[in-house]
C-alpha cells in the first residue's frame, strides 16, 4: 500500500509543481508588486493569511530563514493574501490551458479530478500536526475539473509535506541538513538544492561537517551516506510514506492505478514544458 501511495503521488507531482515554474504565475505575482522569490513564498503561504515571515520559515523548513525574511519583507503591505490566491488560481488555469489544450475538457481529466478529489476529501478532518495542509484544505474547491485536479493534488502535496517535516524533525535533521541528506541520496544535485534554498557555501559546508561528525556522511570530497546515514534517511522516507498513505488507501489499488494512467500524460506534458531538467518521467 505504501508503494502504491508513493507512485500515485509521484504521478501527479508535476501537475501541482508546475505552478512554481509557470511564467503566467511569475507575471501575475509581479503585477501585484511581488518581485523575485516573494511570489513563491507569498503564493504558497497565502492560504495561512498574512502571517509574519517567521511562520513561513517554520512551515517551509529547508529554506534559509534569511531568504524568507528578505523575500517576505513588506509583501503584505504591497498586496494581500486574497489577491495572491486569486492570482495563483488564475495562473494555474492559464498555464494548464496553454500546455494541455483540449485535454482539460476531456473525459480523462474529469475522471482523474473525481478520483483525486475523492482521495483528498477523505482526509479533510486529518489536520492535526499538518498546518500547511490545513490552511489549503480550508480554501474553497474550484469547479472546473482541471482546477479540481490541481487543488486536490495541492492538498495531498501539502499533507505529505507536513508529514515529511515531522519525520525530518524526529530524525534530528535541521532544514539545511535535510537538503544535504537529500542530495546524498542522489535525487537532486547538491548545488541546485543549496542555491534554490538560499544557503551560503560556508553554512552548507558547516552542516556537512556536522553530519559527518554525527556519522551520517562519509569524508569523501562529495559527501555520500555512511551505511548508518543511509538507513536513517530511509527511515525518514518510510515514516513520511506511512503518514501519507491514508488518502490513497481510501481510493484503493485499482482506483490509484487508474488515476496514474489518466494523469501521467498531463504530468509529463507539464514537466516537458516547464521542468525539462527532470531526469525521470513521473512514475
Amino acid at each position: 500500500m505504501i508503494d502504491m501511495a508513493r507512485k500515485t503521488w509521484r504521478a501527479l507531482e508535476a501537475y501541482h509543481g508546475m505552478i512554481y515554474f509557470s511564467p503566467e504565475a511569475a507575471k501575475a505575482y509581479e503585477d501585484l508588486g511581488l518581485r523575485g522569490r516573494a511570489g513563491y513564498f507569498a503564493s504558497r503561504s497565502a492560504a495561512m493569511g498574512a502571517v509574519p515571515a517567521n511562520v513561513v520559515v517554520a512551515m517551509f523548513y529547508n529554506f534559509n530563514p534569511a531568504l524568507v525574511h528578505s523575500s517576505m519583507d513588506g509583501a503584505w503591505s504591497i498586496t494581500d493574501p486574497a489577491r495572491v490566491l486569486a492570482a495563483r488560481y488564475e495562473s494555474v488555469d492559464r498555464t494548464l490551458r496553454r500546455i494541455l489544450g483540449d485535454a482539460i475538457e476531456s473525459p480523462e481529466m474529469a475522471r482523474a479530478a473525481t478520483l483525486l478529489r475523492n482521495a483528498a476529501e477523505a482526509i479533510t478532518d486529518d489536520v492535526t500536526g499538518r498546518p500547511l495542509y490545513a490552511a489549503h484544505a480550508s480554501l474553497p474547491w474550484p469547479t472546473e475539473p482541471h482546477l479540481v485536479l490541481w487543488h486536490a493534488q495541492t492538498l495531498l502535496r501539502e499533507y505529505r509535506g507536513d508529514a515529511h517535516v515531522a519525520a525530518l524533525l524526529s530524525a534530528g535533521l535541521s532544514g539545511i541538513e535535510a537538503l544535504i541528506t537529500h542530495a546524498a541520496s542522489g535525487a537532486v544535485g547538491a548545488e541546485t538544492l543549496r542555491t534554490t534554498r538560499g544557503w551560503p557555501e560556508p553554512e552548507w559546508q558547516q552542516a556537512i561537517d556536522g553530519l559527518r561528525e554525527r556519522g551520517w556522511l562519509t569524508d569523501d570530497p562529495t559527501p555520500t551516506f555512511t551505511s548508518a546515514g543511509e538507513a536513517r534517511r530511509a527511515d525518514v522516507e518510510s515514516t513520511t510514506d506511512h503518514n501519507a498513505t491514508a488518502p490513497y488507501t481510501h481510493l484503493g489499488e485499482d482506483a490509484c492505478a487508474e488515476l496514474r494512467t489518466l494523469a501521467r500524460p498531463f504530468s509529463q506534458a507539464l514537466a516537458t514544458e516547464l521542468m525539462p531538467w527532470l531526469t525521470a518521467k513521473p512514475a
